[in-house]
């Protein structure tokens, strides 16, 4: 077991493409699906990587690859006068799990998007993924908006892939 102190998380640069395309390859392939394509995600994420307005955080545990990546988009809310953040997806490796390399990876990310501002960082987890919600919990997240006195829900409507 690592502790706290030997894992590393920074901001991913132009080099780490590699990284983090494999990341998000092994976060698409945890939920059974196979696509997008491999190619897709990489152009993805070459391009993702160049944009202002997104960041990739990768975790290390000690000197190994990256194992673990979050995912996060800025853009200006009305609502809080501020930027917002969106972690849009965050994967942790299986070797890397219960050894607080997502905790660490999350409290990183909510740091990094205060420092820039943000005044919220909201996200969407599946209600069967118990891990992830219990952890984001355990770092303050709730879906329950005590103004409007319910639970916000996040609703999709998809267009047909061509």
């Amino acid at each position: 077991m690592r502790t706290s102190e030997q894992i590393a998380v920074r901001i991913a640069g132009p080099d780490d493409a590699e990284h983090v395309t494999r990341l998000l390859l092994l976060w698409r392939d945890w939920w059974g699906r196979d696509w997008p394509e491999a190619e897709t995600w990489a152009r993805g994420v070459e391009r993702l990587l160049r944009e202002e307005r997104t960041e990739f955080l990768l975790a290390t545990v000690g000197d190994q690859a990256p194992s673990a990546v979050a995912v996060l988009r800025y853009r200006h809310s009305l609502w809080q006068d501020a930027l917002d953040c969106w972690l849009e997806d965050m994967y942790v490796e299986e070797r890397s799990r219960r050894m607080g390399v997502g905790e660490r990876l999350l409290a990183a990310a909510l740091e990094r998007a205060q420092g820039l501002g943000c005044r919220r960082v909201e996200l969407d987890v599946n209600e069967t993924n118990e891990a992830a919600r219990g952890l984001y919990e355990k770092l303050g997240f709730s879906s329950f908006s005590p103004e409007l006195g319910g639970s916000n829900l996040l609703m999709r409507h998809y267009f047909e892939r061509r």
